[in-house]
Parts: C-alpha cells; structure tokens; sequence
C-alpha cells in the first residue's frame, strides 16, 4: 500500500483536528491570545483579521512555534462578501468549523449628544452586526457538522452604569448579549452551543489610544479585588474552556472575566 506523501498526511491531520475560526485574532490583544491559546490545545485555528499581513505574520509565529500550518484569511466583519468568502475558504481547506469566537471590536467614545452618526454605526456595525454576520454564515455548517461551540466577547459595559465606554460600544456590546441567548435557545438542539464573555479592563496598548492615563491609574489598587489589571490570558482560558468539551451542559450564558470589577450574576 503506497504511503501518503507530506501534502495529503498534512491535509488529513488538519481535517481530524478541531477547526476554530478567531476574529481579529492578530495583534497583542485578546484575539491573539484565544488563537494562542486554542492552537495550544490542540485547535487547527483559522487567524482572521482585517490586517491581511498581520494576520499572515502571525499565523506564521504560530506556526513555528506549534510545529504545524495555520490558514490566514483578511476578513473585515462589516463586509458580508468578505464573510462568506472566509467561510467558503475554510470549508473548502478545512472541511468543518467547530468553534466560532467572535472578537472583533471597535470603540470610540464620544458622548450621546455629540456623537457622529459616523462613530455609531461603525461601533454597531464592528461590534454587533460583525458579530450576527460571521455566525449567521458559520452556523449552517456547524449545524451540518453536528455542532460546535460559539464564544461571543462582549464587555461588562452591556450593563455598566457608566459614562467609561461610550454609549455605542455599551449599546453594541449589550446587543451581543441578547443574540447569544437567542442564538442558543435556536440552535441547541442541533448541537451548537452559544455563550458569551464580558471583559472588564484587560489591559493592551490599544487601550492607551482610548483612556486618558488617569483612566489606568489606580485600577489595580481601587477596582480590582484581585489587585492587578486583566491581561488576555485570562480571556483566553475561559474562551478555551467554553469551545472545550468540557462545557459541553453550558450555552445561553454570560461569563465576566473582570477580577471582580462587575460581577455578573
């Protein structure tokens, strides 16, 4: 019997792993870590990003330290043809997905009387619709798949009372987590779980860009009841535990990952 060259061996191996598509998932934020964290266990992970060099770089960094390919795919979430052509391309590769996480994110914060029509509907258009489109194109293959896990992350501004994230981003992120629940009541029984995470302050230099330095200044001591700020590890090991078999009795549900700040409950 001949033995199958590198190509096919390699091709096989991809279709028995577990696919997990990431979005915005190139960088140093939490995107980066869940992929991090996913190839780690063992997930054959699609790095999606609207950056297409970053996001072939470091699906590259990935795959020298994993030992193994990873596919990069340019997606901007607001383009549905962009969508569907990441979706189509991973079926096509990769035969199956089994984990979505919907990452993507975009914020600006400009107060409600003063805010542009522009900055609302990029914010609902990133966070939210970005969010509905990747799943409403990823779940009929997962549910002819016979199932899968969705983690969806939102933020703990969907119910902070709070002037911090702008009204958009809080309004978006709230949006998230009325589609989760629904999305899950409709698509449990076919297997596919949907859940969804709030992060509070996780810190990257992304954030520096948003918040004055007083914004950071004394959260560690102040607010976090763990004493530091969140870093995007510890995003990535609740994601991971929610795309896991392990959490396989879990859907419908909202899990905070904020050291404490706004407990969800």
């Amino acid at each position: 019997m001949p033995r199958p060259n590198a190509d096919s061996q390699r091709r096989q191996e991809m279709t028995e792993s577990k696919v997990a598509i990431v979005t915005a998932a190139a960088g140093a934020g939490i995107g980066a870590a869940i992929a991090q964290r996913l190839a780690t266990d063992g997930y054959d992970v699609v790095v999606t990003d609207a950056h297409e060099r970053r996001a072939k770089e470091f699906a590259e960094k990935l795959g020298e330290q994993h030992g193994r390919e990873f596919l990069s795919l340019p997606v901007d979430v607001t383009s549905e043809e962009a969508i569907i052509a990441a979706v189509d391309r991973v079926m096509a590769d990769r035969g199956h997905i089994d984990v979505l996480v919907n990452n993507a994110g975009w914020s600006k914060i400009e107060p409600v009387a003063e805010m542009s029509l522009e900055t609302w509907q990029k914010c609902i258009d990133v966070d939210l619709t970005g969010t509905f489109l990747t799943m409403r194109h990823a779940l009929p293959h997962m549910i002819a798949g016979g199932g899968g896990s969705i983690v969806n992350i939102s933020s703990i501004s969907a119910y902070e009372t709070s002037t911090e994230h702008g009204a958009a981003y809080s309004a978006a992120k709230a949006g998230i987590l009325a589609l989760t629940r629904v999305a899950a009541a409709e698509n449990g029984k076919a297997g596919v779980r949907v859940n969804a995470v709030t992060p509070g302050l996780i810190y990257n230099d992304f954030l520096r860009k948003i918040y004055p330095d007083e914004f950071f200044d004394g959260y560690a001591e102040n607010r976090s009841l763990v004493g530091r700020v969140g870093q995007p590890e510890d995003v990535a090991n609740l994601v991971a535990f929610l795309a896991s078999d392990q959490a396989g009795y879990i859907t419908g549900e909202v899990y905070g990952v904020s050291g404490g700040v706004h407990p969800h409950g």
